[in-house]
């Protein structure tokens, strides 16, 4: 049986333990090692070479970042970073994305043990995602769960609302996603339509996200805030443990935050943002669809499809993982599809028109 291989690299021996065990529940994942910092899985990798490896950054003799700088520089490896819900945690992580780390699944200061029993799904399909990466080539599919629609947040869209000048960019993303968004959005000038993006990401994260890709932007890049307008050089990120919507007052765009369940497996989900969208914006926005498992985004993007907007999907060449993109290229939800590196040139051009 073909299965993936794991190791785990974490200092305590009570979330090596429990991390172990929720992984060996799904028989197509084998924890071939679960060691205590980077120097043991170094002499443990000379051995046997893993396909995921599930890493915290925090730890003594060698921290997690130089750690992953090193392996992404000798032999690419797709890596899930465990990390502490701390400021100090949040901003390392925000290290290891930028170093090429795939997905975050978070533990808590307290009561690790339990909160990880407790959720062994979300680490099996960041385990999973992160074999499917690019940087180790195909493996098998993951089945898709039962989940809920964007109907659970708002209704679809019947009949476009009144033209108006203002054109918006709207963003969907998973797996692979913080480097993709790095990449597009720092590229992009000053002058350039008002953008929003859900990125899959836990809650307290996407804050430090969009503070470090601001630090590196000409535009303004923040998390968004409920009423946050739309604006010309600006991109707003949906907070991680919340849905993002678009609105319109008028003429003018503007976000509201809200709670709600899981959508597409997802909250944020990129089927909400979407479906608002095509709801509030209809022809004058551009859909974006980039790397990503699974399928959310791409209900969501035929709907602004058929509302009128432009429509993009990252290609499969330059996606980390080529999933949310071709999930909507098979719905006949996508225009065309680019190479990342020529998305910002398509926002600025889709700005001019």
């Amino acid at each position: 049986m073909t299965y993936i291989k794991v190791l785990i690299v974490d200092n305590s021996a009570v979330v090596r333990q429990v991390l172990t065990a929720n992984l060996s529940q799904d028989p197509g994942i084998k924890v071939i090692a679960a060691v205590a910092d980077p120097m043991f899985a170094m002499v443990r990798m000379n051995i046997e070479w893993p396909d995921v490896i599930v890493l915290d950054v925090e730890m003594p003799r060698m921290d997690g970042i130089t750690f992953l700088k090193k392996l992404m520089a000798e032999r690419p490896t797709p890596v899930v970073i465990c990390s502490a819900l701390t400021e100090k945690g949040t901003e390392i992580t925000m290290q290891a994305l930028a170093a090429g780390a795939l997905s975050i699944v978070t533990k808590p200061k307290t009561g690790i043990k339990q909160f990880l029993q407790d959720e062994p799904e979300t680490l099996i399909a960041a385990v999973k995602a992160a074999a499917r990466a690019n940087l180790r080539g195909p493996s098998a599919t993951v089945p898709v769960q039962a989940k809920l629609t964007a109907d659970a947040i708002l209704p679809a869209a019947f009949q476009e609302m009144a033209v108006t000048t203002d054109r918006i960019v709207a963003i969907g993303t998973s797996t692979g996603g913080t480097q993709a968004l790095e990449v597009v959005l720092t590229a992009l000038p000053r002058v350039c339509p008002g953008i929003i993006i859900v990125q899959h990401m836990p809650e307290k994260f996407t804050a430090a996200f969009a503070t470090r890709l601001n630090d590196l932007c000409r535009i303004e890049v923040r998390e968004a805030v409920n009423g946050d307008r739309v604006l010309p050089g600006r991109a707003l990120i949906a907070q991680g443990g919340r849905h993002m919507l678009l609105k319109r007052s008028g003429a003018q765009y503007y976000v509201e935050v809200v709670d709600g369940p899981l959508v597409s497996r997802h909250r944020p989900s990129v089927d909400v943002l979407f479906r608002s969208v095509a709801v509030c914006a209809g022809k004058n926005a551009l859909g974006i669809i980039m790397t990503g498992m699974g399928d959310d985004g791409a209900k969501g993007l035929k709907e602004m499809y058929d509302m009128g907007a432009d429509t993009l999907g990252q290609d499969k060449d330059s996606c980390v993982v080529y999933g949310m993109p071709k999930e909507a290229l098979k719905l006949g939800a996508v225009d065309r599809e680019l190479p990342l590196g020529l998305i910002a040139n398509e926002i600025v051009l889709y700005g001019g028109r």
